[in-house]
């Protein structure tokens, strides 16, 4: 899904809401509630984000939930992969980009205090990569291409025991120009 209007942009730009956007895309469908549980917020919060997420197309009803009381919600297209066109709007994109790596440094700040909660098996398995490389232009995007095809298995919503919700961040930034 492509996202030009700068109004639906800025809908974007705040971390619950893209953090909704996230779950969603994993979750088949699910309420206010459950989403507040998983994320660790207020369901109200859910709800309002949610609901301003489907004004601006992003998510849309479900329909009723397992009693009948809430409602339940889901990415409004099958493929929740949002690109962000800015346009000449410079400021519009920084923003955006900005509460993405915010909401995404403070994750990893929260999961690295919490590592001596973990259980050993999380402890092994989760962590951090970093490198530098050196690629060019299409070779970024090839990357990128195969991050995201090797992510898309792992999205789709399935009952697996002892499986939990894990964020993962990947950034392809160039250093600079070369001289």
């Amino acid at each position: 899904m492509r996202v030009t209007d700068p109004q639906a942009i800025r809908a974007l730009a705040h971390p619950l809401r893209l953090d909704l956007l996230g779950l969603l895309g994993t979750l088949s469908s699910a309420t206010a509630a459950q989403c507040g549980r998983i994320l660790g917020v207020p369901q109200a919060n859910c709800s309002f984000h949610l609901r301003q997420l489907a004004k601006y197309g992003f998510v849309e009803d479900a329909g009723p939930g397992e009693d009948r009381r809430e409602r339940q919600w889901r990415i409004a297209v099958k493929t929740p992969r949002l690109r962000v066109d800015s346009g000449d709007d410079h400021l519009l994109g920084q923003q955006i980009g900005n509460v993405v790596v915010d909401r995404e440094m403070a994750a990893i700040r929260a999961y690295l205090d919490r590592v001596p909660d973990e259980r050993p098996e999380w402890r092994e398995g989760l962590g951090m990569a970093t490198a530098v490389v050196k690629l060019t232009a299409a070779e970024a995007a090839d990357l990128a291409a195969k991050w995201r095809a090797l992510l898309e298995p792992y999205q789709a919503d399935a009952d697996k025991p002892d499986a939990r919700h894990v964020r993962v961040f990947v950034s392809l930034t160039p250093l600079g120009e070369a001289p």
